[in-house]
């Protein structure tokens, strides 16, 4: 008996040691999602009780499918398919910012020189509804040529995808995030706009949950932000481990590149202190009305969590980390 509680006391103590079990999804193969990988490989989940498990899913639809499935609880994704899964009647919710840019540009092959020229041709995208299909139709207000009407647009999950639909010549254009579109410069193609230039101000990706979750695992929600902002702070102060880590989840040893990517993502695009953006989640909003009715009703607050960021600066937890 006595051997018995001996050895369920210490099961009991590696399970504390290893943290709380938790799946947690990236919804992209680009360093928007990068604080997520640092807190994996930095082991700053662990640091803050979490066994977190990080899993990929393509496109900001499909991982708002994930936490409605109940296969995870937390993802990164744009804040788009938050509102669209919001009009459709689930319970998702905005906790912190990712981006409040786009960083995506119109890659193009040999056969295309300027806008007027995607008439007649196929353009990529990974879902419809994501950061990459919102770039495309804020981009093409501003352009002689629309989307469906003049060229059509393909669903091809992720940016690994569309870069070799590119290069087969399967799309003659294609939304590439930034690291995509630097690989697609070398081998010739060439970028024919950068949204991150036009003035949006849009959730491109954030840390997203559900209310039901928030509501029964609170605690856990905030390791999960703590550890995510944390890892910003990592990331920022530590450049070497994380370039290694965007190598790593890149799969690639370009140093250059890499250094290249780190600098754009959380030296300009990535807010040292990610509080949710009503801003940028009415920008998005504004543009789902368009399309969906049921979103003239509604208000971009709906949309976003902001008192798990508010505690942890009531806390001091901000304050400390950069003090």
């Amino acid at each position: 008996a006595a051997l018995l509680i001996i050895l369920m006391a210490v099961t009991a103590a590696q399970a504390q040691s290893r943290g709380e079990k938790i799946r947690i999804v990236y919804s992209a193969i680009g360093s928007s999602q990068s604080p997520l990988w640092i807190a994996h490989e930095a082991g700053i989940f662990k640091k803050h009780g979490l066994d977190a498990e990080l899993l990929y899913v393509a496109g900001g639809s499909r991982a708002a499918q994930v936490i409605l499935a109940g296969e995870a609880p937390v993802a990164m994704f744009n804040g788009g398919s938050v509102i669209s899964a919001n009009l459709a009647g689930a319970d998702l919710v905005n906790v912190a910012t990712g981006m409040n840019v786009l960083p995506f540009l119109l890659v193009v092959g040999p056969g295309v020189k300027q806008i007027e020229e995607l008439k007649g041709k196929k353009i990529a995208i990974t879902r419809f509804g994501s950061a990459t299909d919102f770039a495309l139709r804020f981009a093409a207000e501003k352009w002689p040529v629309k989307p469906e009407k003049d060229f059509t647009v393909l669903q091809l999950n992720g940016q690994p995808e569309m870069i070799a639909a590119l290069k087969s010549g399967a799309v003659q254009g294609a939304m590439l995030n930034a690291e995509f579109a630097i690989l697609a410069r070398r081998d010739g193609y060439r970028d024919l706009v950068d949204v991150a230039t036009l003035g949006l101000t849009f959730p491109g990706s954030g840390l997203n949950t559900s209310r039901t979750f928030i509501r029964s695992r609170r605690d856990v929600m905030l390791r999960v932000l703590r550890a995510y902002v944390d890892s910003i702070h990592y990331g920022i102060t530590q450049k070497k481990f994380a370039v290694g880590v965007h190598g790593k989840y890149l799969k690639s040893q370009d140093i250059p590149f890499l250094e290249a990517v780190h600098e754009m993502y959380l030296g300009k695009y990535i807010p040292k202190i990610p509080y949710p953006s009503v801003e940028s989640m009415k920008r998005a909003l504004d543009d789902i009305a368009e399309r969906d009715p049921r979103a003239k009703s509604a208000r971009a607050e709906q949309f976003i969590d902001a008192s798990l960021m508010q505690e942890l600066e009531k806390e001091g937890f901000i304050k400390q980390l950069w003090r």
